[in-house]
């Protein structure tokens, strides 16, 4: 069978690049050897999402009697029944994806693939039988999977990864979560929020370490709040398994500790996908770890090219999509712009949650940049006092010079929602006084985003 694209991978970014390349009138197969849509669809994104949002309607139970409810008889979580939900939202998302696959006339090839060549593949299915096919383009988007410690050797029960987290069978008592990034915080607000005790290991001095320190220490503040046991500065040197129990070392400032949980996460990130699919027999260059490209996803070998977590740049979800974009727009001679990567928004879906774009204020500094740094509070936005979520804040960093918005910080309520905004400013080279005059609707928490310019400058109304 013959193609004029070929996608290995059906996750954010092979899914919409297959989408695209067939919009744009390609034959397009796709192999997936597992579920399509990946891990975002399946053991990511979505399912996540649905564990958080059972975990934010057991919040909003615990204090209904704040919002003048009044609930009757015992409120208790049911983890097996939260754990059900989640995987329904995931397969029906997955099965969403087959549709669209036959909506756009795009072939789904069930295997594992590898290269053969810079225009064939083989496909080996489930019954260890192999196909050949061959096409004018190859793109690589094979994903990531849960990065292994050597002192933390995941076993899928005791020492787990964030698959295992989202299927356990039985909910832990206690569960340590080694890294704090935005899987190992979210992980630690839902398992938290539903009454599992709680310890947050992270190597650096904040958590959440890629965002404004600002922001980092409001969440760290808001989850000790909540009784999770907040460590940085802290390293795991060695998890082990003794029992029903893991015992876990921990290098601190003030020595070693060891502490005892049912169940330890290991939530330091992701190694791409890149054994055994014919990189080296082709000569693909690879770069610390990850697949080399050019601005367009071309790889050092004509006709094959490669997007998503197996390249550098942030392991989004949004990211991989809007790379396999480009990659096709491209193969199909039309003039696009390469992707920003200063300007892709970032969330984590904690409450509060957590939002931002571009540079923090530390970053706009050692850049050399004169900058005027606007902070609105949501402990004055109407709004958020009337959902009774008053934790957070934006925070926005201009360029003094030109008014250029450098960075947007948020931490609150619905912040993940609110970014865009932001990100769509930044694009369109917005200044502060712009965004000051620009109205927005009350009473709204966006409103924090006029108000954050405005206190740049010294106009802001209501602090």
């Amino acid at each position: 069978m013959s193609y004029d694209i070929i996608v290995i991978g059906s996750g954010p970014g092979g899914y919409v690049a297959a989408i695209r390349a067939s919009q744009l009138g390609m034959k397009v197969g796709v192999v997936e050897r597992a579920e399509p849509g990946g891990i975002c669809l399946n053991w990511g994104c979505i399912p996540t999402k649905s564990l958080l949002k059972s975990a934010q309607v057991f919040e909003y139970l615990k204090h209904a009697e704040e919002y003048g409810i009044v609930v009757n008889g015992e409120t208790k979580a049911d983890f097996t029944a939260m754990v059900k939900r989640s995987r329904e939202v995931a397969e029906s998302m997955s099965k969403g994806i087959q549709y669209l696959f036959k909506k756009n006339k795009i072939d789904q090839i069930a295997g594992f693939a590898k290269l053969t060549g810079n225009s064939t593949v083989e496909v080996i299915d489930s019954n260890r039988n192999k196909n050949s096919y061959s096409a004018n383009h190859i793109i690589l988007a094979t994903g990531a999977r849960s990065k292994e410690l050597p002192g933390i050797i995941q076993d899928g029960k005791k020492i787990i990864g964030y698959r295992e987290a989202l299927t356990l069978s039985e909910q832990p008592v206690s569960m340590i979560i080694v890294g704090s990034g935005a899987i190992g915080s979210e992980f630690a607000y839902f398992y938290n929020s539903i009454g599992t005790k709680v310890t947050l290991v992270e190597f650096l001095p904040t958590i959440v370490p890629v965002e404004d320190e600002d922001v980092a220490k409001q969440l760290a503040r808001s989850f000790k709040k909540s009784k999770i046991n907040v460590m940085v500065n802290s390293a795991v040197e060695k998890a082990t398994v003794e029992g029903n129990i893991c015992k876990v070392q921990i290098k601190t400032k003030k020595g070693v500790e060891e502490l005892e949980a049912d169940v330890v996460l290991s939530a330091i990130g992701v190694t791409p996908n890149i054994e055994g699919i014919g990189l080296e027999e082709l000569g693909i260059e690879i770069e610390n770890g990850k697949v080399k490209v050019d601005d367009y996803y071309k790889t050092n070998v004509s006709g094959v090219y490669a997007i998503g977590d197996i390249v550098h740049g942030p392991a989004l979800a949004h990211v991989a999509s809007a790379e396999g974009i480009t990659c096709v727009e491209r193969i199909a001679g039309i003039d696009v712009e390469p992707i920003n990567y200063n300007n892709i928004p970032g969330c984590t879906y904690t409450s509060p949650e957590v939002a931002s774009v571009g540079m923090t204020e530390k970053q706009a500094l050692e850049a050399g940049y004169e900058i005027k740094v606007g902070k609105f509070p949501y402990t004055a936005s109407g709004k958020a006092s009337a959902a009774g979520a008053k934790e957070g804040f934006v925070k926005l960093i201009f360029d003094a010079k030109y008014g250029e918005l450098l960075g947007g910080h948020l931490i609150g309520a619905n912040v993940t929602e609110m970014i865009a905004e932001l990100v769509v400013a930044r694009k369109l080279e917005t200044t502060g006084h712009e965004m000051i005059k620009s109205i927005h609707p009350h009473p709204t928490m966006s409103e924090a985003i006029m108000e954050a310019a405005a206190a740049a400058y010294d106009e802001v109304i209501h602090i």
